[in-house]
């Protein structure tokens, strides 16, 4: 089961990791203990991996320091789901295996501390009462990307992008 932590519009990667938490201030073995420590100060403490992140519009915005999204992967946040994203923050998740999905509906129908099944491979939400909402699939090249932990990952391992022949 996972639990969804829902957000509002226009969450900005200080609101995810202030930048006084920042790896290189804290250390890189714990900054992780400080995502949403000001917005919401339980979470990093409370979440579990395979937790569900939902957001509003424009999530990510703000500066393209990629140890926001890092903070996330660390505490193995299983997928965020938005009404749209700042696109190098979307692309900084992508690079570093978080799913992120788009839906202008989706994110309106979860409640905040709902327990969910999450099925990344088809992007099935199924909730306690049954109820399924549907996110898009993953591409191929994304779900290829995901087995080996990232894009960048992916990268190392096999000198080429997910999808390049």
């Amino acid at each position: 089961m996972a639990r969804v932590w829902k957000f509002g519009d226009s969450i900005n990667t200080d609101d995810i990791l202030p930048g006084k938490f920042a790896p290189f201030m804290v250390g890189a073995d714990v900054f992780h203990r400080y995502a949403f420590a000001h917005f919401r100060p339980e979470f990093a403490a409370q979440v579990k991996p395979g937790d569900l992140l939902v957001g509003g519009r424009n999530w990510g915005l703000g500066s393209s320091r990629e140890y926001a999204p890092k903070a996330l992967k660390k505490l193995e946040v299983g997928g965020i789901i938005a009404q749209s994203y700042a696109r190098i923050h979307y692309r900084n998740l992508l690079n570093l295996g978080i799913p992120a999905f788009e839906s202008s509906i989706i994110p309106e129908l979860l409640v905040d501390g709902e327990e969910v099944e999450f099925d990344l491979e088809t992007g099935r939400i199924t909730r306690l009462d049954g109820t399924i909402l549907q996110l898009p699939a993953p591409p191929e090249f994304l779900r290829e990307a995901l087995k080996e932990g990232s894009i960048l990952e992916y990268y190392k391992k096999y000198q080429k992008f997910p999808g390049e022949s």
